[in-house]
């Protein structure tokens, strides 16, 4: 037993001191950012206290285990607060918050799957991270003008928004998610 923890002692320490820069600052990033999704989804209300502490630990899980359930964890974590913050206190849907928690939500999401892919000792050229981050951007950028569009196509933007809309999107993004697990566990 002892041998077995100091064995694991050891192969953390070796892994620590092999790290590379850029998958470490792809974990940061991801850190960063689902704490920024954490801070801007939840009520101000909530935030100060204990609240910030047990938030600040469910955004590690995803830095140090991407390729686990952490990030779909996370981004329910997320949601949950924007329901709280819109159902439970009351806040109004503004726009910017939607779209800005969105883009969190699939920053968090792709820089999981970079950081998946990414060994903790790789070395890894600057533009593979550049030229990730520029297609993030380019989802993002498209998918906030259609969306934007859409809203004023279909008259249900401004202040009030639909809380069905919400859940209903959540629904899909889980249904879409175990389809996808049913037909990766069937190959």
């Amino acid at each position: 037993m002892i041998d077995a923890v100091t064995g694991r002692v050891r192969a953390a320490q070796h892994a620590v001191a092999r790290i590379s820069a850029a998958p470490l600052l792809v974990r940061v990033g991801i850190f960063v950012v689902v704490f920024a999704g954490f801070a801007l989804a939840f009520p101000a209300e909530v935030l100060p206290g204990r609240p910030v502490l047990f938030l600040a630990v469910a955004a590690l899980l995803p830095a140090f285990g991407p390729r686990r359930l952490w990030a779909t964890f996370t981004a329910f974590v997320t949601v949950g607060g924007w329901l709280l913050a819109t159902d439970g206190y009351g806040r109004p849907v503004a726009l910017w918050r939607l779209l800005a928690v969105a883009t969190l939500l699939y920053l968090g999401h792709t820089l999981c799957a970079l950081a998946a892919l990414l060994p903790y000792d790789a070395v890894v050229d600057p533009d593979l991270i550049t030229r990730w981050l520029a297609r993030s951007a380019a989802v993002l950028l498209g998918s906030a003008v259609l969306g934007v569009l859409l809203l004023q196509v279909s008259g249900t933007g401004g202040d009030t928004g639909y809380q069905w809309v919400t859940v209903l999107g959540l629904l899909v993004a889980v249904g879409t998610a175990a389809l996808l697990g049913w037909l990766l566990r069937r190959r």
